[in-house]
């Protein structure tokens, strides 16, 4: 009989009344792991500030609807605390951030307040709280020393950032590090609680509105009849669908209950280095999706502020010790993901995309499950 430890999906037994904290649950990947958790049988608590777009998958899908929670700032560290003990979580999944490149570059202070001091609150506050076995801090594949090789960053390699939001996950990971060492491991710490970071990016799916994110722009633009803008067409990312690395924090988070110590450290969940495409190659793909109006032009500044050209992840590591790889084709990615913008777009209310966000984690991990 196969060891659920070795499935490739969450295993919906470990996860059902567990008792789980989620920071930044108003968020575009916080709401999608709350609906993640409730389609296990999970008890999610979530902290976050009120969602910073309209619209948002947060009140689109009626993601209040599916936890418990707080609107409160991850700065606070009176209130977090407070929340913690009060929700008394075994696993704690802290996504508050502010996640954005070019805004790190109109606030820096802001991003290193949220990031990294905000970070250090959430594990302070951890520390203090009895009955936490699991923390997973997810912070981004922007944290390495972007040198836009070719070959896929791992988990072993140089730490840094360019720009200020990039340099507030590596320190985010620094600190991460740091409390592990100190403050959770051996005979001086809680040698309960095991400390992991969870390092991916640019994922896409349905419900982002973010600023400069090249979805939501499509969106804004495709659904007012103008052509998309784009700033760098020949730019390379590890694009994935939101559910890939959500599962794969998930995955990580019971190995850290069931193995402790082994996985206390920094993960990847990226797709294959042969599996990464261009913005123009995901906007092409998008397009075909839309089923109305779609142009797009590539239009670069040459004022816009510095982003790296190449970006690749090596997750050779979580495939060999969590069974996690990104399982969706790059179309259905994709298509997936147009799907839940058109229901949108077609004027589906709450229960509606509620339904179909349901609809869609479960076909995505039933489909991982048949491949066991």
């Amino acid at each position: 009989m196969t060891d659920p430890a070795d499935n490739p999906a969450p295993d919906a037994a470990f996860w059902k009344g567990r008792r789980v904290f989620v920071t930044g649950h108003t968020g575009f990947k916080g709401g999608w792991l709350v609906a993640m958790l409730r389609h296990l049988g999970a008890r999610t608590y979530g902290y976050a500030l009120a969602p910073d777009t309209q619209p948002s998958l947060f009140d689109a899908a009626n993601v209040a609807g599916m936890c418990n929670h707080l609107i409160a700032d991850i700065r606070d560290a009176g209130a977090l605390a407070g929340a913690i003990r009060s929700a008394r979580p075994e696993i704690v999944i802290h996504m508050a951030a502010q996640s954005l490149v070019r805004r790190s570059y109109r606030d820096p202070l802001e991003t290193m307040q949220v990031n990294v001091l905000g970070t250090a609150n959430l594990l302070e506050a951890c520390r203090a709280v009895e009955g936490i076995l699991a923390v997973v801090n997810v912070t981004t594949d922007k944290c390495y020393e972007n040198r836009d090789r070719i070959e896929g960053y791992r988990e072993t390699d140089r730490l840094g950032g360019r720009d200020p939001y990039s340099a507030s996950k590596a320190c985010s990971e620094i600190l991460t590090a740091a409390w592990r060492e100190s403050f959770f491991a051996g005979a001086e710490g809680n040698a309960t609680l095991a400390l992991a970071s969870a390092r991916a990016g640019n994922v896409i799916g349905g419900g982002d509105w973010c600023e400069d994110r090249i979805i939501p722009d499509a969106v804004r633009a495709f659904s007012a009849g103008k052509p998309l803008i784009v700033r760098n067409a020949d730019a390379v990312r590890p694009w994935q669908h939101v559910l890939e690395p959500l599962s794969g924090y998930l995955l990580l988070a019971e190995r850290l209950v069931k193995k402790g110590k082994a996985f206390a450290k920094a993960w990847n969940f990226g797709p294959e280095k042969d599996k990464v495409y261009s913005v123009a190659r995901l906007v092409e793909e998008f397009s075909s999706y839309w089923g109305g109006p779609a142009e797009w032009e590539n239009r670069a500044d040459p004022d816009a502020p510095h982003e790296a050209k190449s970006l690749v992840l090596d997750s050779a590591e979580a495939r060999r010790e969590i069974s996690w790889r990104a399982r969706l084709g790059f179309g259905e990615a994709v298509r997936l993901t147009a799907e839940w913008y058109a229901a949108h777009h077609a004027g589906a209310d709450s229960a509606a995309l509620a339904a179909l966000t349901e609809r869609q984690i479960a076909g995505y991990l039933d489909a991982v499950r048949a491949e066991t």
